[in-house]
């Protein structure tokens, strides 16, 4: 008899915890849940005619002596472009800091060289309005200085970090607890816990505004070229030294969807109520509208040359899905589309690329392994789980070889007889970066075979997928397959609830 009391307490303590744990759900998660989406996020502009169209890529391979090897000129590129402004830079980045992991790497000091290239630039012409945008995990969401972010401010630059608050809670069974009981408290700094990212030490607020796991993810620069027109970069790398080796994309234009871009930074500027810096970008703007000179109307020409061909469109956050979406859904058989990404775990596009695959199209992936993290080692979630899902459906996918960095591309290409189109930018194909929950810039660019663009970027894909010239940029699949159920299991749990970092 003592025996059925013991297991009856047993059950009902057992309800108890069950009963509390569902209560939990339903009251905090709603609580999150019924943050509505910023006017900020999903933007999408319209397909304009861009010029001056370039493409450039960081990447990495391992020669023939077993060693790592570098070829980078993203960031040469791009500090190139705030060299030539003399009226307006408009820099939105992620990671701006120094922060190493375990294993450091000794590449590049970006977050201490593009510093000083915007002092410089400021002190050189002080008429020049120079505004940076990031996201406040550079200050360990409060708990620590940015050495870089004061030595902007005090060279007059202002720094704006992202109010994160104003985004969806993309991990609500932490984050309503948070908005209700932890956020009021505010933080500062303190000297409880290391800091998780490199060096210093931060309070455990800190640590508990990181489970939100939001972020501003954008990695883009408006700048004037010098001459009162605008043109615009949109990237997949940060200045942040600890990733100054990943391989990486960019794209620059000119054009009018240029001030598609400014749209969608005001839009984030709005959501901050940065009314200041709001009025003091538009009256930039204006005053670089007056000295432009009337466009061509290049549709309308009767010559259309291999520079006319091109057009983009900038979208962000869930128009980026749409956007894939839209354009692997219209191939065919025959048609083909290629990836290379960092994260890949969004359910819809996988179920996408797997029924590409079954229209005869050709599907070939190139995927981080996803074991590398600034020098700590991951279990491959969720890359090697997904890719063993695609292999299955019979698409081609292929690890990137890498040697502590990551594959950190976020590129697709669509080719089809008469039109190719790419999709790049700072976004992976996950649920937190396209469903508004981080915020995220990427642009299309469509463009006609025969255009130089194409032959670029196809040439970046090829390459690594074909090991050209001697040179391993990629392995096999089975190099790193992994078919557990149990990885599986984690990375479907994981995409679905937002306990992630993906």
């Amino acid at each position: 008899m003592s025996e059925f009391k013991t297991w009856r307490r047993f059950l009902t303590g057992w309800r108890l915890w069950v009963s509390g744990f569902v209560v939990y759900v339903l009251l905090f998660t709603g609580m999150g849940m019924i943050v509505p989406p910023p006017n900020a996020v999903g933007m999408a502009g319209e397909r304009q005619i861009a010029r001056n169209v370039q493409f450039f890529e960081d990447v990495s391979w391992i020669d023939d002596q077993d060693q790592r090897q570098l070829s980078q000129n993203v960031f040469d590129a791009l500090i190139t472009g705030i060299r030539t402004a003399r009226q307006l830079i408009v820099l939105d980045m992620f990671l701006f800091n120094a922060w190493q992991g375990p294993v450091p790497e000794q590449h590049r000091q970006l977050s201490a060289e593009l510093t000083q290239v915007l002092i410089e630039q400021k002190s050189a012409f002080p008429d020049l309005h120079v505004l940076v945008i990031s996201d406040p995990i550079n200050t360990v969401y409060g708990g620590l200085e940015s050495v870089h972010f004061d030595a902007l401010t005090d060279a007059g630059i202002p720094v704006v970090l992202t109010d994160l608050v104003q985004l969806q809670d993309s991990n609500p069974l932490w984050s309503s607890v948070w908005r209700w009981l932890i956020r009021p408290l505010g933080n500062a700094s303190g000297t409880l816990l290391p800091n998780p990212f490199g060096e210093g030490r931060v309070s455990l607020r800190s640590y508990l505004a990181l489970l939100n796991f939001k972020a501003n993810h954008r990695k883009l620069l408006i700048a004037d070229n010098g001459v009162g027109d605008l043109h615009g970069w949109v990237s997949s790398a940060n200045p942040h030294d600890g990733s100054s080796a990943h391989r990486n994309v960019a794209i620059r234009f000119d054009g009018a969807a240029v001030q598609d871009l400014v749209n969608s930074e005001r839009a984030l500027l709005l959501m901050n109520d940065e009314r200041d810096q709001l009025r003091a970008l538009d009256a930039v703007l204006t005053e670089l509208a007056k000295g432009e000179s009337p466009e061509t109307d290049i549709s309308a020409s009767s010559a259309v040359d291999d520079s006319q061909s091109v057009r983009v469109q900038v979208v962000s956050e869930s128009a980026i899905h749409e956007a894939v979406m839209r354009s692997i859904n219209a191939t065919r058989s025959g048609d083909a589309v290629d990836m290379v990404m960092f994260y890949l775990s969004e359910r819809q596009i996988i179920g996408a690329l797997t029924a590409a695959r079954a229209r005869g199209v050709n599907v070939r992936v190139l995927l981080d392994v996803n074991n590398d993290a600034f020098g700590r080692q991951k279990n491959g979630v969720p890359n090697r789980p997904v890719a063993a899902e695609l292999v299955e459906a019979g698409v081609s996918v292929r690890w990137c070889a890498t040697r502590g960095e990551q594959c950190h591309a976020k590129w697709l290409h669509v080719a089809q007889p008469d039109e190719h189109t790419y999709i790049l930018g700072s976004a992976n194909y996950t649920r937190r970066n396209l469903m508004d929950l981080n915020m995220e810039t990427n642009l299309v660019v469509i463009a006609q075979p025969e255009h130089s663009v194409v032959n670029q970027m196809s040439e970046f894909f090829l390459r690594q997928w074909n090991n050209q010239g001697g040179r391993t940029y990629s392995t096999e699949y089975e190099t790193h397959a992994q078919d557990s159920v149990w990885l599986m299991f984690q990375y479907r749990f994981m995409e679905f609830t937002g306990l992630s970092t993906f």
